[in-house]
């Protein structure tokens, strides 16, 4: 009879949109444990020429690299054609690519396997709520992954009110434990849709149950920052650190915009070694978190701190003409990374510390002297003009 529900639940599964991938791993009990690694892209971003993001290189890579990684690779939001054009607008595809990771994993992680996350923009908050998801739903098992099933754990995370309900569901259907190894991801963005008068209003409500503290259930997080970004509707998404949370979450300043930070360049690759930075930055997070990664693979990524920036200006950029400047500094967790150049640090009006080394030590100057008597670090706020950086246009 188990066989039986396993058969169907796999069939079911297979016809899935979304999730056509490789036949999941053996549920034997004696098969090695895994790293899953699931990979969420921003807006327009893909493994098409001329839309790889940083996301797309990194599970480029991680196919040779880590052969024995569980991969699963989410695709940004798409314009095909004109009837997608209501998903690109409103973020409403967020959710789709949420559930369809959830699900992924669902059918194939196994007590003991290793579980990162990682995405870029949209991506990234998607990473965020599929971590939240599992915190507080918990993790399906594979017998369980099915569609209905999937949809219903989204349906309870996002009530707020639907406290015993969720435990229930848990108790019933999903594992009893998931811890999540990694979460990193690239400049996290609440702008779900392209904030236009009157349209954004339709989109975000939907999405405000998200979550900014990182859930106990997760063992490291990383955030890498953009600093020279200034259209508002890339605000970041900055996870608020608790005592508990101290050295579990690392968010770590670049110099650069949003797409330099998730290395979306699009046709401008002058930039790619700026945005390897943060990429390789990443990297050495996820490995220091325990992603088995081979000797000498930063070479693959070559990086310079001088490289041009995208800039924010570029192509579609100029449809966004609502700007501020991003504040610096509102959390402990946050740092500058060394490559940032001198001459932005000395226009901060408070220090923040140096950014500690893979191994988690700490290195660098305290900044106590940035702290106000709550204990939280004062804002400093970052003017564009100010920074030494120019958009190339």
């Amino acid at each position: 009879m188990r066989g039986l529900i396993e058969r169907l639940s796999l069939a079911l599964r297979r016809r899935l949109p979304g999730w056509a991938v490789p036949p999941a791993p053996s549920p034997r009990l004696g098969r090695e444990p895994l790293d899953h690694v699931i990979l969420l892209d921003g807006t327009l971003g893909s493994l098409k020429p001329g839309q790889m993001t940083s996301i797309g290189l990194i599970y480029r890579f991680l196919r040779s690299a880590h052969p024995r990684a569980s991969l699963y690779y989410g695709k940004g939001l798409q314009w095909r054609e004109w009837r997608e054009l209501s998903e690109l607008w409103f973020g409403w595809g967020v959710e789709a690519q949420i559930e369809r990771a959830y699900g992924w994993l669902a059918s194939r992680y196994r007590p003991g396997d290793r579980i990162f996350i990682i995405g870029y923009s949209r991506g990234a908050f998607a990473a965020r709520s599929l971590a939240g998801m599992i915190g507080r739903v918990g993790l399906l098992t594979a017998e369980a992954a099915i569609e209905r099933n999937v949809r219903s754990a989204w349906r309870l995370y996002q009530g707020t009110a639907q406290a015993q309900g969720a435990e229930a569901f848990h108790r019933a259907l999903c594992h009893p434990d998931c811890p999540i190894e990694f979460v990193g991801v690239f400049d996290t963005v609440m702008g779900l849709g392209f904030q236009l008068p009157v349209l954004w209003m339709l989109s975000e409500p939907r999405y405000r149950f998200h979550d900014h503290h990182l859930g106990a259930h997760v063992r490291h997080g990383c955030q890498a920052l953009a600093l020279d970004e200034t259209r508002s509707i890339f605000e970041p998404l900055i996870w608020e650190s608790e005592a508990t949370a101290a050295g579990r979450i690392e968010q770590c300043w670049f110099r650069g915009t949003h797409g330099d930070i998730g290395g979306q360049l699009v046709d401008f690759e002058e930039a790619r070694p700026l945005a390897n930075i943060p990429l390789v930055w990443m990297l050495e997070r996820a490995q220091a978190a325990g992603l088995d990664l081979p000797e000498g693979w930063a070479a693959a990524f070559p990086t310079d701190p001088g490289a041009p920036s995208i800039g924010s200006w570029r192509r579609f950029g100029k449809m966004f003409l609502l700007r501020a400047p991003r504040v610096v500094g509102r959390d402990a967790s946050e740092c500058l990374h060394p490559s940032v150049p001198e001459t932005y640090r000395k226009r901060l009006t408070r220090r923040l510390r140096a950014a500690s080394p893979p191994d988690g030590s700490v290195e660098g100057r305290a900044h106590d002297e940035a702290r106000g008597r709550s204990g939280r670090v004062e804002a400093t706020v970052l003017h564009a003009a100010d920074l030494t950086a120019r958009d190339p246009g």
